[in-house]
């Protein structure tokens, strides 16, 4: 298979390799950051949540990512020896696609416990990573636009239910829709304590009686009647209103760079609105540290699950076919020629960044598209302006303050910006699916109904596994683990092996809001 790139040329190729006065670089290397900041910070927000961590621990998880993120954009913009760095224009930061997977880990494993599991399928995830790029490099063909199309559509409709949950609330927890009468339950442990207690006689009989009021089983519960005030109150809905609008606004009428920050701004708006309204908290901002170093290790060690770790490896190579896409459509964009010991680097970093997130205790690593899309709005192809975004990431990282910040945004402020994010990310796939040719090749409308429809299962019956072998779980309780699988295997039932890799790329092109 040959890589389809533009030819190479002096002019830029030097722009790739351009150094820019110090100023411009750190204001362009800020804006680089700002585009991406929203979708880096959702990751560990949702499985933080998810995992049940303490405010300081997702706080935690927050500074690590950032500082992660900084770290593996270094090593992909500039290179780390002869093994890893595309040495191209690359922001790197945590992929949506592992989140379903992690949030499953999550519900199942609570606490710290979980997240030592995560943990270590990321670890594990990563050395998989690394020992398969040359391979991957290889594999474009078998991911057409039907197949990364379909991954990237259920990648945002199960990424929908979070936004909305941030809205509305959780549906379990103090945030549910229903509470159990409290009456109800105090009946219930008057019950209880009557257990044992023998029968008073009837009235007029001869004999004691023998019987006992029996205890009640440990099964028994009571059905949540009551409506929960808590859950969908008119405020934070409004709030979250507030900074859909104020994003739609923004992206409406507003030219260049706010544009691109539009998510970003709506929820500085919210979180202003907010504040003002008494709604958040900033006990725990005025008591983080102002500096403070990212340790490994911080919240978890590591524990490493077979099965697991297949799961976040099949994650991976879903991840390492989009970057591979995204590096082809950048040489494109930079007019840098791209060849195969260049891709090989730079989806090795995607392996070597995920193993940095698993020993900090964050999350798989790709590149980010948006900061791709960037480089065409700007114009601006040297590799050290997101290197100069890679050394602003590192500090906001070992900002404590900053992440404090972030951690106490109520969800609802989140809500709004959450539904344009995933449904961006949604909106992204079809788009994808739009260059599909159906009338040719009417197979493709099985591929894509079947796989999206297996992806739904996890979403619409959650307890669909529950006769099945346990260890199967954590490979078929992720939609876009199943969705993937199916994409993949019709594809080649349909298709064969015969992609077009020029198609593959024009997809990465379409992934700007991905």
């Amino acid at each position: 298979m040959s890589l389809p790139t533009a030819p190479s040329t002096l002019p830029s190729a030097s722009a790739v390799d351009e150094r820019l006065p110090t100023p411009r670089l750190v204001a362009l290397g800020l804006q680089h950051v700002l585009v991406m900041y929203a979708g880096a910070v959702a990751v560990p927000l949702i499985v933080g949540r998810a995992l049940k961590l303490t405010p300081d621990q997702v706080a935690m998880l927050i500074s690590a990512d950032l500082f992660c993120c900084g770290l593996v954009t270094l090593i992909q913009s500039l290179g780390a020896t002869q093994w890893f760095g595309i040495r191209l224009p690359v922001m790197m930061g945590v992929t949506f696609a592992s989140v379903a997977p992690m949030v499953a880990i999550a519900a199942s494993h609570p606490g710290t416990e979980g997240a030592g599991l995560i943990f270590g399928a990321v670890i594990g995830a990563g050395f998989v990573a690394i020992a398969i790029a040359p391979l991957v490099s290889r594999m474009l063909r078998f991911f057409p636009p039907v197949v990364t199309g379909t991954i990237i559509a259920t990648i945002g409709i199960s990424l929908m239910r979070v936004g909305i949950n941030w809205i509305f609330g959780n549906p379990v927890g103090p945030t549910a829709p229903s509470l159990v009468d409290p009456g109800s339950l105090k009946w219930l442990a008057d019950v209880k304590g009557l257990a044992g207690v023998p029968l008073a006689p009837m009235a007029g009989a001869s004999v004691p009686a023998l019987a006992a009021v029996p205890a009640v089983p440990p099964s028994v519960a009571l059905v949540a009647t009551v409506p929960n005030p808590n859950y969908a109150p008119p405020g934070p809905i409004g709030i979250s209103a507030i900074s859909l609008a104020a994003i739609l606004l923004i992206a409406r009428f507003a030219r260049g760079f706010i544009a691109n920050i539009s998510v970003l701004l709506g929820i500085v708006v919210a979180a202003v609105l907010a504040a003002a309204m008494g709604m958040m908290s900033f006990e725990r901002v005025a008591r983080a540290r102002w500096f403070d170093l990212v340790l490994p290790f911080e919240i978890a060690l590591p524990a490493f699950d077979p099965v697991l770790i297949l799961t976040m490896s099949l994650v991976m190579i879903v991840v390492m076919i989009e970057s591979t896409g995204m590096f082809l459509a950048l040489g494109d964009m930079t007019g840098k020629a791209i060849d195969r010991p260049m891709l090989t680097r730079g989806l090795r970093t995607d392996g070597l960044g995920t193993i940095i997130g698993g020993v900090f205790n964050t999350f798989p690593y790709t590149s980010f598209s948006q900061n791709v899309g960037l480089v065409g709005v700007t114009g601006v192809k040297s590799r050290y302006v997101c290197a100069a975004g890679g050394a602003i990431l590192i500090v906001l990282g070992l900002l404590p303050k900053m992440a404090a910040l972030v951690e106490s945004l109520p969800t609802f402020v989140l809500g709004g910006a959450g539904l344009v994010m995933f449904g961006m990310v949604a909106a992204t796939g079809i788009r994808i699916l739009g260059s599909v040719d159906y009338r040719a090749n009417r197979n493709n409308l099985f591929i894509v109904a079947i796989s999206i429809g297996l992806g739904m299962i996890p979403l619409i019956a959650p307890n669909f596994k529950q006769w099945m072998p346990h260890g199967l779980h954590p490979l078929i309780e992720s939609g876009i683990l199943l969705a993937s699988l199916s994409a993949f295997a019709l594809n080649l039932f349909f298709n064969g092996a015969s992609g077009d890799t020029r198609a593959a790329v024009d997809a990465a092109r379409h992934a700007d809001a991905h």
